[in-house]
């Protein structure tokens, strides 16, 4: 459910307008569609793509930029002069369209996160959708098309797995519960990541989206990401939030709202991700270094 809160938005000069609950819930509902639209399409695709090399160290295939093409195609239908991030742009960069609206509105995309995964017929990948403005979410989508599960929430709204409301788990730290580490650590934080092995049962399923999605439904108690990009983060941060749990970097500073839009989307991210439980815990491991 989606309150009547009326959402602030700046128009040129002085008038300000309001984004109603409808407004947004119209926002999650185009969200949705796309992401289901691209699952689909990277379900049917997948036995016939050629990865290739990105920037010398990422995969890439014509999927990722066919889903991509689809998302944005369809959001565009409904709102043409929003703006744009996204993974898939010219020259191994990221798209980046600022809005061209009074309204500023950002859709951060990833058409296929874990595409490592997808490239090599593993089925763990998904595609992360969000609406954001002035800085935050406030509309989010994660949909993991293998097993036909849509995450979904939006600004003072429930977080959602196929329409059911989820939450964070209230579990603590042991060797039995499942903690998400991705695989792009430096040498540096080696110590850091060995503790959090030793600790938990650690997880890397190749998505970071996922990995935020089973934090919000209460499957991990948290996942650790050195350097993530904006579009593997923006539906997970709000979808985590608004199901009880904690983002912040390992400094425990929030993530959003963010200033800079082109500067997030050019530069990586280190995310703490947990249930209220164990947040705080997780980051003084993470300060501690192991010493």
């Amino acid at each position: 459910m989606i309150n009547n809160k009326l959402l602030p938005v700046k128009t040129k000069g002085t008038a300000i307008m309001s984004l109603e609950h409808s407004d947004i819930s119209k926002m999650l509902e185009v969200a949705t569609v796309a992401a289901r639209l691209a699952g689909q399409r990277a379900m049917e695709d997948i036995k016939y793509i050629t990865p290739e090399i990105k920037n010398g160290s990422e995969i890439v295939t014509q999927a990722d930029r066919n889903c991509q093409k689809i998302i944005i195609d369809r959001i565009k239908e409904n709102y043409p002069d929003h703006g744009f991030i996204a993974e898939e742009g010219a020259d191994g960069g990221p798209l980046f369209q600022p809005p061209r609206s009074s309204t500023p509105i950002w859709w951060i995309i990833d058409p296929i996160d874990g595409t490592n995964n997808y490239a090599h017929g593993i089925l763990d990948f998904s595609v992360s959708i969000a609406a954001v403005y002035e800085g935050s979410p406030i509309v989010a989508v994660i949909f993991d098309p293998a097993t036909d599960s849509m995450y979904t929430t939006a600004r003072d709204a429930d977080a959602q797995l196929n329409c059911s409301r989820i939450n964070t788990s209230e579990d603590d730290i042991d060797r039995y519960s499942s903690f998400g580490i991705d695989s792009h650590f430096s040498p540096d934080q080696a110590d850091m990541v060995a503790r959090l092995i030793k600790e938990t049962r650690f997880r890397n399923l190749g998505s970071t989206a996922l990995h935020l999605a089973y934090i919000a439904k209460g499957a991990m108690i948290g996942c650790m990401t050195t350097t993530t990009k904006i579009w593997d983060i923006a539906a997970g941060v709000l979808l985590i939030e608004n199901a009880g749990g904690v983002v912040t970097d390992p400094e425990g500073k929030a993530i959003f709202p963010i200033e800079d839009m082109e500067k997030a989307a050019r530069s990586p991210h280190f995310v703490l991700a947990a249930n209220k439980k164990t947040h705080e815990k997780l980051k003084k491991m993470l300060s501690d270094k192991g010493e």
